[in-house]
């Protein structure tokens, strides 16, 4: 590059520059030392090293914008709707860059980190209260993804074959599923699980009940409704035919603060009109969750808002209605709201267990008629049918507006979607719909516009219902689907790497990364959004550099978790990270600066029809774990079996960077499995020393060693112990006994008198005199009934069982406090596998699938058995 050029004034546009030419726009041919120079990139000179093929940087007024957000100027076109293939489009140069150039030929050992800079200390950015984030997640498992990947590569050769190219979905016609060939309609039954929330005796809850009942006695004639193995079951655009639900449930009206609560400002209690005084309770019902309302941009957001509403709604005022000027935050106290509102949660949770009872059977019989739709005249369980109360945002990670005000929703921001001939659902008196739709493509049943995002909420159907789950079954399917496609793709992008044209092979880059490293795809965010990026969103700083190929991830990702990761790479990806951070590149500049998040998934689409970045999250997930389940052979016990699913569970959350900051409670939940591990061995001790009683002469047989009392438990942690161990019993008997007489009471019968308490409370006196004698002595008197040597022998065994198994637990809970296995099971992991899992090695399903999770999933419990492979 000649010293002429470097002089060349920077046009800056839309917080990019381009250099020498009028608004930001480059020639097709840029001169150099007098010379034409035709496509190569200004930027960063020609790149011919080791072999590699020169790459032609495609340039002109036609140049496609990296974002949506930053238009280019002109007839530049949007790079997400480009007119013609991408490969013949030229890009448009413009980018944020510094003015400092480096000669291109000469810096290739010039250090990248610009200005000295170095990578950002781990306590800079690291999110929650882990004090090890600075070290990486491990990455011992490279080398057995690998193996596994060529396994894959291997059996995707003979896939491929028989796999069709992508092509557009066949239509059905008007969208209805046509009839079976078999000409014999599908019978159905209820649509919701028996293991779902049991309906009420009263009200329309009854109703339910009754339809229940009725099921159940036919469900023997009647074919359960499986549609995963409905040869007709369609990617038609029609979703449903006929639609009835009753609408939604609206929170509660605000109820002003009794008179003698208020918030007070500088020591002087004020009146607020009630929309304002909502909205401080909304901070003053916080005051327990201190990262919340102790962050400075949370109260900063807060006060904005309610300043804004006490402006609207006519100030505050003292007891003697003279006006109250608030201006200052820290002059709020709080405190009255949130020591009124503390005192009704402490009388909820004291309520005798009968009237917490009552009190969810009436809300439940409230919302029954809401908890179900009739999809197709199938009864389908709805999931969020509650409209958000209002409330102060909370926000993601260190999001920008967390602190500002949810407004309060009305039926007049609710558009309702519902079959024509349906009953349309009453809005609350004096208020109106905003609007009614029959949308037979989409699958919500309500929708309204929130107020601080603008996002869009929907009232879905449940997790276990059909739609759901035939949702969750095709993005499996098309998971297992790419193991036709994943040997041409990585065959491509490895090609596409010395590409000739830069958005190819940053294209090709991403795509490596996303694939062998489960990089998220990673979208543009907008200012007032959270800063966390994903791959194509990746800055200069987020990518360091070691020769001779070793990168540095350092960056906030999904949900503000933090990204650590030091990986090697190809050698030709290591080059090309280099050449996309070359100078004038700085801290800010993104290093994918050609590619998009939706140019990538349409290039993707080419290979396979609706593939994704995300699919490949999901292919790698599921592939990993098939092949790790075909080598596993758990033996030993279910808590055994369980661990050895968690290991392989765990490797495949790391391999995916499924990452969670370790919760402030972990320590806390460890110690107390700990301690309860600790009491256990002290009770196997007692056992022990009552064989003894019985038999002293064990003692010489067993050896002293056998009854000896472990190192970690001394005679001050006993007695701590025994003192747990009596208030526990204590507890016991009082829980017991309040649950005895409310069944007497229910059926109409005299209750208990308090002496019968003080009677099944001799046991615990009884305990505190064994113990204390037990401490004096040193001994310990044999109890139980007809007690022997083998009796005893056998509950020693027993507890020595319980104690293994939750040592295990308490392994596999310190290895998993920085992986979030749910992720990868839930969402990632084909639930199938697991379901493969759980009947080849007899182990009951519900160790690893919740009741709620075994409704999500009952299409795969049902659908494979042990010989199912991904």
């Amino acid at each position: 590059m000649s010293s002429s050029e470097d002089d060349t004034p920077l046009v800056k546009m839309n917080g990019r520059s381009s250099v020498g030419q009028p608004n930001g726009v480059t020639n097709s041919a840029s001169k150099t030392n007098g010379h034409v120079d035709p496509g190569v990139s200004i930027r960063f000179g020609p790149v011919q090293n080791d072999g590699d093929t020169e790459m032609r940087d495609t340039d002109g007024i036609n140049g496609l914008s990296k974002r949506k957000a930053r238009t280019s100027v002109g007839n530049a076109k949007s790079y997400a709707e480009p007119e013609s293939s991408e490969e013949d489009e030229p890009l448009s140069k413009r980018r944020r860059t510094s003015v400092k150039h480096e000669d291109p030929e000469t810096d290739e050992d010039v250090p990248l980190a610009l200005n000295g800079r170095k990578l950002p200390k781990a306590s800079e950015t690291a999110i929650g209260n882990e004090s090890d984030s600075d070290v990486p997640i491990e990455r011992k498992l490279a080398a057995e993804k690998k193996k596994i990947q060529i396994k894959a590569e291997k059996g995707a050769e003979s896939n491929r074959k028989t796999a069709k190219p992508a092509a557009a979905p066949k239509k059905v016609a008007n969208g209805v599923k046509k009839e079976p060939t078999t000409k014999q309609p599908l019978k159905q039954i209820k649509a919701e699980p028996k293991s779902t929330t049991p309906a009420k005796k009263n009200g329309k809850a009854a109703s339910i009940k009754k339809e229940e009942s009725a099921d159940a006695e036919d469900a023997e004639e009647e074919e359960e409704y499986r549609w995963w193995d409905d040869p007709t079951k369609s990617d038609g655009t029609i979703k449903w035919k006929t639609l009835e639900h009753n609408g939604v449930v609206f929170p509660p009206p605000y109820e002003p603060l009794p008179k003698n609560v208020k918030l007070k400002y500088d020591g002087v209690p004020v009146n607020l009109h009630p929309d304002a005084e909502e909205v401080a309770t909304f901070f003053g019902t916080m005051l327990n969750s201190t990262q919340h309302v102790e962050n400075p941009t949370f109260q900063k957001n807060f006060f904005m808002d309610f300043k804004e509403i006490l402006k609207k709604t006519g100030g505050a005022k003292d007891q003697k209605g003279n006006k109250v000027d608030i201006k200052e935050f820290s002059k709020c106290d709080f405190r009255p709201i949130f020591e009124f509102f503390d005192a009704q949660r402490q009388e909820k949770k004291a309520l005798p267990p009968a009237e917490k009872k009552r009190l969810k059977a009436e809300k439940d019989e409230q919302e029954a008629p809401y908890m179900y739709c009739m999809w197709d005249g199938r009864k389908q369980k709805v999931g969020n049918f509650r409209v958000e109360p209002p409330s102060l945002f909370r926000g993601r990670g260190e999001h920008p507006k967390t602190g500002r005000v949810k407004s309060r929703v009305q039926p007049e921001q609710i558009t309702i979607n519902i079959g024509k001939d349906a009953r349309v659902p009453p809005p609350p008196e004096g208020h109106k719909w905003k609007e009614v739709k029959h949308d037979q493509e989409g699958t919500w049943l309500a929708m309204w516009q929130e107020n601080i995002n603008g996002n869009y909420k929907y009232v879905m159907l449940a997790a276990n219902s059909d739609v759901k789950g035939q949702s969750d079954y095709k993005k499996f399917e098309k998971a297992r689907e790419l193991k036709k496609h994943i040997a041409r793709i990585r065959k491509d992008y490895q090609k596409n790497l010395k590409n000739e044209l830069m958005v190819e092979r940053q294209k090709a880059t991403a795509v490596y990364l996303i694939d062998q490293f489960a990089l998220r795809a990673g979208n543009e965010k907008g200012e007032d959004e959270a800063d966390t990026v994903g791959c194509c969103s990746l800055k200069y700083e987020n990518v360091t550099l070691k020769p001779p190929n070793k990168v540095i991830f350092d960056f906030l990702g999904k949900d503000s978790i933090r990204f650590y990761d030091e990986v090697e790479v190809d050698a030709q990806v290591f080059k090309n990270l280099k050449i996309f951070k070359k100078a004038p590149k700085k801290e800010g500049d993104e290093i994918f600066d050609r590619l998009t998040t939706s140019a990538l998934n349409k290039h993707l689409s080419q290979y396979m029809q609706g593939l994704t970045a995300k699919v490949f999250r999901t292919y790698n997930a599921s592939y990993t774990m098939s092949e790790l389940l075909k080598d596993m052979n758990a033996t030993g016990t279910n808590a055994e079996k369980v661990k050895a699913y968690n290991d392989a569970n765990r490797k495949v959350a790391i391999l995916c960077n499924h990452k969670r900051t370790v919760t402030a409670s972990h320590a806390n939940q460890m110690e107390k499995m700990s301690e309860r591990i600790k009491g256990q061995r002290y009770q196997k001790w007692r056992l022990k020393q009552m064989m003894l009683d019985l038999d002293s002469s064990l003692k010489k047989k067993k050896g002293a060693q056998f009854f000896e009392l472990d190192e970690d438990i001394d005679k001050e942690w006993i007695k701590e112990h025994q003192a747990f161990l009596i208030e526990e019993q204590r507890l016991k008997i009082k829980k017991k006994f309040e649950k005895d007489n409310e069944k007497l009471a229910a059926e109409g019968e005299k209750e208990m008198k308090a002496s019968e308490l003080e009677t099944r409370l001799e046991v615990v006196k009884e305990m505190e005199k064994k113990f204390a004698k037990e401490n004096k002595t040193g001994k310990v008197e044999v109890e139980g009934r007809g007690p022997t040597v083998e009796k005893l022998e056998a509950a020693v065994t027993k507890i020595q069982q319980r104690i293994d198994n939750m040592e295990l637990q308490a392994q596999d809970k310190e290895d998993n406090k920085e992986v979030a296995l749910g992720t990868s099971k839930i969402n990632y992991i084909d639930p199938r596998l697991t379901v493969v899992f759980s009947k080849k090695f007899d182990v009951p399903i519900e160790k690893f699938f919740s009741k709620s999770l075994r409704e999500k999933f009952e299409w795969a419990i049902k659908s494979v058995d042990q010989d199912w492979e991904f």
